[in-house]
């Protein structure tokens, strides 16, 4: 009888052992899981987007103006220069990925972030940035506006 009991006792602790050797691995598991996943982000794609139509018609962009508009999942920023010529920009400062917005009374693009100054051309004036902003070639047709990747 001693040796039923002894054997009962074995397989008693058996389990007990596995479920606590589980119940720890779960826990590591489920905290280990949303810190890896935090460290290590998921792949996002850059957009295939090759141009863009913009709802804004060529009359409602007035000389000396901005408009931002979504150019694939980035922003970009659309400028009418007091000349009356259109220009496209990624919105996206080279310093810290902040948006950038046109200053019609500096009459250049600025990045609120860490004072950065773009000229008309793009081109880091001022600040921090460390080069210019990709520049997009602009089309109009008629009073549309199509904004496309350069070549």
């Amino acid at each position: 009888m001693t040796e039923q009991v002894l054997a009962r006792d074995a397989s008693r602790r058996k389990f007990i052992n596995w479920f606590l050797a589980t119940s720890a691995g779960a826990f590591f598991l489920s905290v280990l899981y949303p810190i890896a996943r935090y460290l290590i982000p998921p792949q996002a794609g850059e957009s295939t987007a090759a141009s863009v139509t913009l709802p804004i018609k060529l009359a409602d962009v007035k000389p000396n103006s901005g408009q931002i508009f979504k150019f694939g999942n980035r922003p970009a920023i659309l400028i009418r220069t007091p000349a009356g010529e259109l220009r496209a920009f990624s919105a996206v400062c080279t310093h810290l990925n902040c948006t950038v917005q046109y200053r019609s009374d500096l009459t250049h693009i600025w990045c609120a972030c860490h004072n950065g100054h773009f000229d008309l051309n793009g081109q880091n004036i001022a600040g921090p940035p460390p080069r210019p902003l990709d520049q997009y070639v602009v089309n109009v047709r008629g009073e549309q506006i199509v904004i496309s990747k350069g070549a």
